[in-house]
């Protein structure tokens, strides 16, 4: 895969001071395919820890349905932003630590995974804050979708084109950037001592510059998603996992980010096999 040009990141190194986006590969349109073979391999490979995460992230899926059928709206964006903010964010990390440590050729330990996100603690609560503050706008901008509604009891469909057309280019373009900022921003930040702004505009590089591969990863989520809500949330626990360890083969088969440090959790600590 072709490196795409970075000439910024080359004469920030001659200067001796870190680039501002990490630079990317070209793709092929169905590198995705790849990452999600990858991603089965290391489910395989490290099955109870790898669906342990997933039965947590089923259970979290439950209780937000849960709470937002029986307390309505305010519960969802409760449940949502606690997730984005100190839930989802390292569960995702511990099943990227685990294709991390299959990589290095060590035997996955919980042990590493949380010593591996203790270390980069802020920075995932920062990228949390930051998908909170856009569930936020994209609750509000829900809200004045109302005023395209029909007030016609029974509206016919016609009555409800602009309605529908409308609504679904806001929620398209919200999806479309919280997809691009997140893609491989979490990854880029549990290999590298990199910040959340850096990891997130380098994601959003990576993406632009791989329309049609992110395009099929998008929809690969999208339908890994949609077969989880179909299975009252048990499928979760297999495709949430296999979803988790494909976009740390996403991360590093897209971004090279040599020239950031590694984290220093990547060194075995004393006990460590």
């Amino acid at each position: 895969m072709e490196s795409c040009p970075n000439p910024e990141r080359e004469l920030a190194e001659s200067a001796g001071q870190l680039p501002f986006v990490a630079p990317c590969r070209r793709l092929p349109p169905a590198a995705p395919l790849l990452w999600l073979r990858y991603g089965w391999r290391d489910l395989r490979a490290a099955p109870g820890q790898s669906l342990c995460y997933g039965v947590l992230l089923a259970g979290f899926s439950i209780a937000i349905a849960l709470l937002a059928w029986r307390l309505g709206e305010l519960a969802l964006y409760l449940g949502l932003a606690s997730g984005f903010v100190f839930i989802g964010p390292p569960l995702a990390m511990g099943l990227y630590s685990i294709s991390y440590q299959l990589e290095q050729g060590r035997r996955p330990t919980f042990a590493f995974s949380l010593r591996q996100a203790r270390e980069h603690l802020r920075d995932t609560c920062l990228l949390g804050l930051c998908l909170l503050l856009i569930l936020l706008v994209w609750a509000r901008a829900a809200t004045v979708m109302n005023v395209f509604r029909p007030s016609a009891a029974s509206p016919a469909w016609r009555d409800l084109i602009a309605f529908l057309s409308i609504g679904t280019a806001v929620g398209a373009l919200f999806c479309a950037i919280v997809f691009a900022a997140t893609a491989f921003s979490l990854p880029m930040l549990l290999d590298r001592q990199a910040d959340a702004i850096t990891a997130v505009v380098t994601s959003i590089n990576a993406t632009l510059r791989n329309k049609p591969a992110m395009l099929l990863w998008a929809t690969l989520i999208g339908g890994a998603v949609a077969v989880g809500f179909a299975t009252l949330f048990v499928g979760f626990i297999v495709l949430l996992p296999l979803i988790g360890h494909a976009t740390w083969h996403a991360y590093r088969g897209t971004i090279d980010a040599g020239a950031w440090p590694p984290r220093t959790a990547s060194t075995p600590a004393a006990g460590d096999p």
